[in-house]
């Protein structure tokens, strides 16, 4: 009897000790989970500048890059776009050769967004495009040279560093007009059998890269 009462003592003691190790390892392991549920997550990477190119802009003659900058702790961004015409796809065949220059400042409608350069947004903005051309009444080197003074509505989108941006817009344009009223960056009006050289149109998207 003794020994049955000293073995079962013995078995009760162990299981004891055991229970206490496990124990010990459940009290160790929740203090590691709860740490991993305390931990705080990466913080949100607010870019503000990005470098873009107008997409398809090649195919109708001339390659256009911008840099565009956002405003710290305002919703507004300004943007300036280069172009070399000539270097892209001959659109109407008339050999074009020059540039543009273009700078838009933007004014985002969104207040709560939390990325800089993402949402709606307002933007006026000027353009000034100069280029030769062949003329196709006489085959002689002619200058286009217009200036646009444009407000346009656009939404850019952005994902991690990637962006996108889109938007239509309109006003009033003056000087030398081309023959084919386009001028890399703007088209001057003559739809519906009409023709107004001092109504400008634009419509476009661009893709980039944050940074």
């Amino acid at each position: 009897m003794r020994k049955l009462i000293a073995s079962l003592l013995l078995v009760f003691l162990v299981g004891v000790k055991s229970s206490a190790g496990i124990s010990h390892v459940e009290t160790v392991a929740g203090g590691f989970e709860l740490l991993a549920l305390q931990k705080p997550e990466p913080k949100h990477v607010d870019y503000l500048n990005s470098v873009k190119i107008t997409f398809l802009s090649w195919i109708s003659g001339s390659t256009k890059v911008s840099y565009e900058r956002a405003f710290s702790n305002i919703r507004q961004s300004g943007e300036f776009c280069t172009s070399l015409i000539g270097a892209g796809r001959d659109k109407y065949e008339n050999n074009p050769k020059g540039y543009t220059l273009r700078y838009g400042h933007k004014f985002f409608m969104n207040e709560n967004q939390k990325k800089s350069l993402m949402g709606f947004y307002l933007r006026p903005e000027v353009v000034y495009s100069h280029y030769t051309y062949d003329c196709k009444a006489d085959g002689s080197r002619t200058l286009a040279d217009e200036t646009a003074i444009l407000g346009t509505f656009g939404y850019q989108y952005v994902h991690k560093r990637f962006l996108a941006d889109f938007w239509v817009g309109g006003g009033y344009a003056f000087g030398t007009p081309a023959e084919t009223y386009y001028h890399h960056g703007f088209e001057l009006w003559h739809f519906f059998n009409s023709v107004n050289t001092n109504i400008a149109l634009s419509f476009s998207i661009r893709l980039g890269y944050c940074f």
